[in-house]
């Protein structure tokens, strides 16, 4: 691996590639735990990245600096950082090659490299004004983008964007939303497409919810391409006409307009010799304590596979806070603490408009796809006391498993208090509550905030599937 070009850079206890919230989060409490260790964190970029508020900067809520997490939430503690990328990895000797020429030898090593935005195979991919969205330099060339090429101070607010300026963006998941709701607000005509027949399509089914959704896209001016996906992008140096597979042609002007995939992610694990590591195309197989196949490797994020919590088969769980706990256990493991991660879940939140949106589990459709016999139950109620100014709503649906009645899933749409259930949700399923268990929630009540004492969302959808099986 190692040639006479090629110098020790240095020796290491713990080298962990990946400076995003896996790598922040276990680098903190190695070196806090025991700061007597030398553990160094990898990262190219110049900065780690809020992710989630990219499209907020985008969007022009707030300048671009505030997406970059600052350094000394590494440094702070003692972790040695290197603006370096990995370019090798050799398990049997315990070193890693580094872009420079150097090498760096470990004790453990912690794979969270995360993942990278899937470029769609379709003619067109390679051209100018194509992007996708993860990283800094993403964002600070979409700004310049949507500034009309000018450059961008990341301090500075959003600058007026070029007049008619078109986008199209294409998946309507969470990250294709808050994408095309930032461009509509700087804006610009948006052009929303996606394959499915509905937006959100792993977060949420149900013909209700999802009508809601896209009455909300169309409300705020998206045009919303449903049912049909992404097949041709023309262009010399920038795309000028993208082509859909019901033939509909969307005309962009070369130099102003642009394109954002959002059509899903893959794990960044390129630079591994894969011979060596057990995987599959979704990422590096690991075991409960985040341990892989390779000898004191260990691995977390989003560039890793692993089980549903649920129902102990493989599913993606591409989520910061995934892999923050991951981090967790992998780092009490190379600790020697016993831990186990329990599986993914998969609680999520976006918003669209004035709606807040979330999910958690499995929606019907999925658990029925993986071979579980289920139903579902909705609710709906105000968010405040029925006679209280501006009081919103929440559309709850439970999924339950017919034989035991146990939570497997909820979905919810509505105006306020979204993640909050969510989360409750999220721990109800991973300790196997069942829809009997949830009737039984001790619940709080006051004007500004809730129901009538007499309801609660969750009970409410809980005694639904409880009686159901009574009376069937």
């Amino acid at each position: 691996m190692t040639d006479e070009k090629n110098t020790l850079l240095r020796k290491t206890d713990v080298l962990i590639i990946g400076g995003g919230p896996a790598g922040i989060q276990a680098s903190r409490m190695l070196k806090i735990k025991h700061p007597e260790w030398d553990v160094t964190v990898l990262r190219p970029e110049p900065y780690s990245m809020v992710y989630c508020a990219i499209p907020y900067a985008l969007e022009g809520l707030f300048s671009a600096d505030k997406t970059f997490k600052k350094d000394e939430l590494l440094t702070e503690v003692g972790t040695n950082l290197l603006r370096l990328k990995a370019v090798c990895v050799d398990p049997e000797q315990h070193q890693v090659d580094l872009e420079d020429g150097s090498t760096i030898s470990y004790g453990k090593l912690f794979i969270c490299t995360g993942a990278t935005p899937i470029l769609l195979p379709v003619p067109g991919n390679d051209l100018g004004n194509v992007y996708t969205v993860k990283t800094g330099d993403d964002m600070i060339r979409l700004m310049e983008r949507l500034s009309g090429g000018l450059d961008v101070d990341v301090e500075d607010a959003a600058t007026t964007i070029p007049e008619g300026l078109r986008a199209v963006v294409v998946g309507a998941g969470a990250i294709g939303l808050e994408q095309a709701t930032a461009f509509r607000a700087r804006g610009a005509e948006v052009h929303l497409v996606e394959m499915q027949d509905r937006p959100l399509p792993v977060m949420l089914d149900g013909e209700m919810c999802s009508k809601m959704i896209t009455d909300e896209i169309l409300k705020t001016g998206i045009h919303f391409h449903s049912g049909v996906s992404l097949t041709e992008m023309i262009g010399e140096k920038e795309c000028e006409t993208v082509v859909l597979s019901d033939g509909t042609r969307i005309e962009l002007q070369a130099g102003r307009d642009f394109i954002v995939l959002a059509a899903g992610m893959k794990p960044t694990i390129n630079f591994l010799n894969l011979d060596h590591f057990d995987h599959t195309r979704d990422g590096l197989i690991v075991d409960s304590q985040m341990r892989t196949n390779v000898p004191d490797v260990w691995a977390a994020g989003d560039c890793v596979t692993f089980h549903s919590g649920i129902d102990g088969k493989p599913i993606g769980g591409k989520l910061a806070t995934n892999a923050v706990p991951m981090a967790k256990i992998a780092a009490l493991d190379m600790m020697g603490i016993e831990a186990n991660y329990p599986g993914f879940f998969n609680g999520a939140v976006t918003v669209m408009g004035h709606l807040r949106i979330g999910g958690t589990g499995f929606t019907e459709s999925f658990a029925l796809a993986r071979g579980l016999n289920v139903f579902s139950t909705v609710a709906e109620l105000s968010t405040r006391f029925p006679m209280m100014p501006d009081k919103g709503w929440i559309r709850l649906r439970l999924v339950f498993e017919e034989e035991t009645l146990r939570l497997v899933g909820a979905q919810m749409v509505g105006t306020d208090a979204i993640a909050e259930r969510v989360d409750l949700l999220t721990l109800a399923i991973q300790h196997s509550l069942t829809a009997a268990d949830l009737t039984q929630l001790s619940y709080s009540a006051q004007p500004w905030q809730t129901f009538f004492p007499a309801k609660n969302v969750i009970v409410e959808a809980a005694t639904s599937a409880v009686n159901s099986r009574r009376t069937s």
